[in-house]
């Protein structure tokens, strides 16, 4: 079964490509103890972006698509516009994080997020999003904070806690840290799948025969 996406939908029927940290986990299965785990950074299925490479594919997917920007771009001040009269729609705040989450606005939709959830708060959808961008917008710590306070009010959510896990072994390097969350999301549904199709389990499992870098380094 693989794991749910938190996703918004806002009047227009705009809805987001996908609100996972993109953890491409596939690099876990040829071997993630020399390289490095993928960014945080929506992709269409079947494609991957290091991190030093996210700037300069993100301004070509921007040039090779200008009709999308431009869309978003309109989008976004519609619904800008509609809330200079509507300040407590939560919703519209929830769809402007949404726009700038997927224009890659991190800080904006941050914002955007913690007004919705001012209003609105213990939507776990959202809360996950925010910790997203936190994530995106190198906070890792307040990142892990979002996924905590989302976890708190459902246990059972396991998109925070998968991103939660990535979080911690990509950004603060806490291997076991990782581990314990993903071996959560295995208790609460065994069948629980990566978003790259592989079974949690098996990540799990290929984590912990992992050597650990310093041990690999006296290797002769």
């Amino acid at each position: 079964m693989m794991m749910a996406n938190a996703k918004d939908i806002n009047p227009e029927g705009y809805v987001k490509k996908q609100t996972l940290i993109v953890a491409i986990v596939s690099c876990l299965a040829i071997g993630f103890v020399g390289g490095t785990l993928y960014s945080s950074f929506k992709l269409t299925p079947g494609n991957s972006v290091k991190e030093q490479d996210k700037a300069s594919v993100q301004k070509a997917a921007s040039d090779e698509h200008p009709d999308l920007s431009m869309e978003l771009s309109a989008k976004i001040s519609e619904i800008q516009e509609y809330l200079k009269t509507h300040p407590d729609d939560a919703e519209a705040w929830t769809n402007l994080g949404n726009l700038f989450y997927d224009s890659d606005q991190a800080q904006n939709a941050i914002d955007a997020y913690e007004r919705s959830l001012a209003i609105e708060p213990g939507r776990t959808g959202v809360i996950t999003d925010l910790g997203t961008m936190y994530r995106r917008n190198n906070q890792p710590q307040k990142a892990i904070e979002s996924f905590d306070k989302a976890i708190a009010i459902d246990p059972s959510f396991e998109t925070a806690r998968f991103n939660k896990g990535v979080v911690l072994l990509h950004d603060l390097n806490d291997l076991e840290g990782c581990i314990k969350e993903w071996e959560a999301i295995i208790e609460i549904n065994p069948m629980a799948m990566a978003p790259n199709g592989d079974s949690v389990d098996a990540l799990v499992q290929r984590m912990k025969t992992r050597k650990p870098a310093s041990e690999k380094e006296k290797t002769p």
